[in-house]
């Protein structure tokens, strides 16, 4: 493939051919639809046999690069379709099936005492599984609850389970559960109801190696779990980091130092200068008779991807660990033949290598951040007459890192916390000098005396990594009045002052230094000083969007400038937030800074779940509430916020109208929840937003006076179906009434309580209503045209492995 010796014009691929190649398998992820590898396969090879009768050296060389491109794409595309192959048929899901399997990862704790692990499925047992079409799934991922502390019986495991097909809330930004699920491989999740040791099952190589990875993990914990810092020692040392806690996580994602407990490029790198530097010594020592120059380089090479190899297994194989081992193969290799060539080659070398192994690498931020890291990093020192110095280099590292990857992390959707630069600069080389090498001189004299310096070593790994934590979390402190002073840009601006930046620190001709320190610093010092109050961006239309958060309720309308948010879904404190997975990030990205009103039916944690870091994180003006005691008690620690009654006077934005009623004889729980209608008079629509009232509410509505517009007609109607659809609510009489022409449930996938329960499903059908679920659907948007409501769907423009043909949500039906 790679023919670096030729010239530009016999060589068939060279740099640009590999870009082509990555390009396609690039591309693939950005469709909705999965094309045919086949056939693209086919058009890439007649591409390539179609070059060779082209003379013209240009055009020839143009139709190889669109060939590459094809193969790439059919490349990715094959591994996809034999991914997808793998499915739960719907007719399993929800029912107990046995399987047998190993434990193909680390077992960590879950939610609510439960152990979470993953299993690699040798066979299924139950009737009729082990011929079933499709492909079964060859690794699920369970959680085992009511366990009761106990810990499983062993590596290869008969377990009865229940499954359900990948699903995870889908919203246009924020965490996607069933892209990591597709990502990782897993094609099932589910919960154990009984576990057995199965001594029995074959265990081939690859479960004697997560056999022998889980001996590892258990002889650290023997000897380490007693260290104060045992959870970043079991990070650093077998890449476990099912220990650190919420305040950990908290603090590295404040600090953007997240990348040092995942063990990839940096430690990688740590462990192939340290091989290199012991195997240099020691073949130095070897008379030169015995060993030439060319086998000392050799046998340096072999001894730097042994222990890199080593470190990578122990790690546990993972994605980032397999991506800088790939790395440094080619790195060392390129440094064995020491040839005159670009840095660049081993880079696309590098690329080419990593997408070639796992088409899917693609899907993972880390894999952008990575190559984008090396990319600015080579384009700031390579080519340098003389090092700068390790001081002076280990902050423009730094600083260049830090300019190059803000628009890619901004592209990402992630912040580029301006504390992070501080806090790298400290501890990337206290954990590269100090840290890492401590870490593996401790575990080498644990293991070399057979756990007699335990006590010792824990206490100096203590000594070593309590600093490191206390540097963090002092930076952490800084973090959020620092977040004030950095500037807001479009990705465009911050593509350019990466660009602007990396050129200064390649470039550092004095003259051009001082103009550009001078213009990026007016810049930002302007754009710090003049930044405008929260204003929204303005919608021509009215909006209004259902989020799916899944068994709970959150929406959001927007007219004009103006923004209202309906409830903030669910919470479960520790385990999930819909506030952090969904409401921020897709406020963000609609750049949303100022929530005019906010307004929480009522305090159950599915309805007003992550309420006080919605407030903290965006400036809210009104809050509104059917149970504004509750909610104020919630928002006890953020003062200044106070929480006004449901009932309140009409008020109206733009030709929009907003309504409020509430039950005048409850005042807690879900009958005391807030209703509000949206009215549209342009185009005749009301949209009801009816939080969680029961059968009894609905009668005071259907009361005569109660309501009075309620009985007033109009074009169009969607009521979001109270209560998620469960059968104590959305009586017969009150849908007839209400007479809605679309009833939307936002219900969990799956959920234990079954909403939306049949019978609620039949009553709207006779009123002809036209349902959907969130579960389902994803986020649902209605936007009020003056001719009329549209809604959309986003399941509909959502990747392949998401909206494909027999996949979850193409199968999804309301019961």
């Amino acid at each position: 493939m790679f023919h670096t010796h030729q010239t530009p014009e016999h060589s068939v691929v060279g740099a640009p051919g590999i870009v082509a190649f990555s390009c396609g398998v690039i591309l693939l992820y950005q469709l909705t639809l999965l094309p045919p590898p086949g056939w693209l396969f086919l058009v890439g090879l007649l591409m390539v046999s179609a070059s060779l009768l082209i003379r013209q050296g240009t055009m020839r060389r143009l139709v190889r690069l669109l060939a590459l491109l094809v193969l790439g794409l059919a490349w990715a595309g094959w591994h996809s379709e034999a991914r997808l192959a793998e499915r739960l048929p719907a007719d399993m899901e929800g029912k107990r099936l046995e399987l047998s399997g190993y434990v193909c990862e680390l077992p960590q704790a879950g939610s609510f005492s439960s152990l979470r692990f993953s299993v690699c499925v040798v066979s299924w047992h139950s009737e009729g599984q082990q011929g079933a079409t499709p492909v079964l799934p060859r690794r699920v991922r369970l959680s085992w609850y009511g366990r009761n502390d106990q810990a499983l019986p062993g590596h290869r495991l008969r377990l009865e389970v229940v499954l359900k097909r990948p699903h995870g809330n889908l919203n246009p930004e924020g965490f996607r559960y069933e892209d990591w699920l597709f990502r990782k491989g897993y094609r099932a999740t589910g919960s154990v109801r009984a576990v057995a040791l199965d001594q029995d099952l074959h265990c081939g190589w690859h479960c004697r190696y997560h056999a022998w990875r889980q001996t590892v993990a258990e002889q650290v914990h023997r000897h380490f779990s007693d260290a104060g810092e045992y959870p970043l020692i079991a990070s650093l040392l077998i890449g476990h980091r099912g220990y650190l806690t919420d305040r950990h996580w908290q603090t590295l994602r404040a600090t953007g130092t997240i990348h040092l407990v995942a063990i990839s490029g940096l430690h990688l790198g740590l462990v192939a200068v340290g091989a290199g530097l012991v195997a240099r010594r020691f073949t130095l020592s070897v008379p030169a008779h015995w060993l030439d120059e060319r086998r000392r380089r050799i046998a340096g090479f072999a001894l730097v991807i042994l222990c890199c190899l080593f470190y990578a297994l122990v790690a546990g194989f993972t994605v980032p660990t397999r991506r800088a081992l790939i790395m440094v193969l080619v790195g060392g290799w390129y440094l064995l033949l020491a040839r005159e060539a670009s840095v660049w080659r081993p880079f696309c070398s590098a690329l080419f290598l990593v997408l070639l192994l796992d088409p899917f690498a693609p899907l993972d931020q880390g894999f952008w951040l990575s190559f984008g890291a090396v990319a600015v990093l080579l384009a700031v020192f390579s080519g340098r007459l003389a090092g700068p110095g390790w001081l002076k280099g280990l902050v423009l590292a730094q600083v260049a890192v830090f300019a190059g990857l803000w628009p890619l992390l901004s592209g990402l959707g992630q912040s580029q916390p301006l504390a992070g630069l501080v806090a790298n600069l400290v501890a990337i080389p206290w954990v590269s000098l100090v840290v890492m090498p401590v870490l593996f001189a401790g575990a080498l004299l644990v293991l070399v005396s057979g756990g007699a310096v335990t006590g010792w070593v824990s206490s100096l790994l203590d000594a070593v990594l309590g600093p490191l934590m206390a540097w963090l979390q002092w930076v952490e402190q800084l973090a959020a009045p620092v977040s004030v002073l950095t500037p807001e840009a479009s990705p465009f601006l911050l593509a350019l002052l990466a660009a602007v930046v990396v050129l200064l620190l390649r470039f550092p001709d004095r003259v051009f230094r001082l103009m550009t320190v001078a213009l990026v610093g007016a810049w930002a010092v302007t754009a710090v000083l003049t930044r405008p109050a929260a204003i929204n961006p303005e919608v021509v239309e009215p909006e209004i969007r259902v989020w799916d958060v899944g068994q709970g309720l959150s929406v959001l309308v927007r007219v004009g400038r103006k923004a209202l948010v309906y409830d903030t879904g669910p919470e479960v404190r520790g385990v999930f937030s819909a506030v952090d997975s969904t409401l921020l990030p897709n406020l963000r990205a609609l750049g949303i800074n100022k929530l005019d009103r906010l307004i929480i039916s009522h305090g159950d944690s599915d309805h007003a779940g992550g309420l006080v870091q919605l407030v903290q994180a965006v400036e809210v003006g009104q809050i509104q509430s059917g149970e504004p005691e509750v909610v104020a008690g919630i928002l006890d620690e953020v003062p200044g916020k106070s929480v006004g009654q449901c009932r309140s006077e009409p008020f109206e934005w733009h030709g929009v109208v907003f309504e409020f009623w509430q039950s005048q004889a409850e005042r807690t729980g879900n009958d005391a929840s807030c209703v509000v209608r949206v009215h549209h008079p342009a185009s005749g629509s009301d949209v009801l937003l009816t939080g969680d009232i029961s059968k009894r509410v609905e009668a005071e509505m259907l009361a005569p006076g109660a309501v009075p517009w309620l009985r007033k007609a109009v074009d169009f109607r969607l009521v979001l179906a109270p209560h998620h659809g469960s059968k104590t609510s959305s009586s017969a009489p009150w849908i007839d009434r209400v007479a809605p022409d679309w009833v939307i449930y936002t219900a969990g996938y799956r959920h234990r309580y079954g909403h939306p329960h049949p019978d609620v499903v039949a009553r709207y059908q006779l009123a002809n209503a036209r349902p959907l679920n969130t579960a389902c659907s994803g986020e649902i948007v209605i936007n009020l045209s003056k001719h009329g409501p549209k809604i959309s769907e986003l399941r509909h423009t959502v990747p392949f492995w998401i909206q494909g043909p027999g996949l979850t949500r193409d199968q999804c039906k309301i019961p």
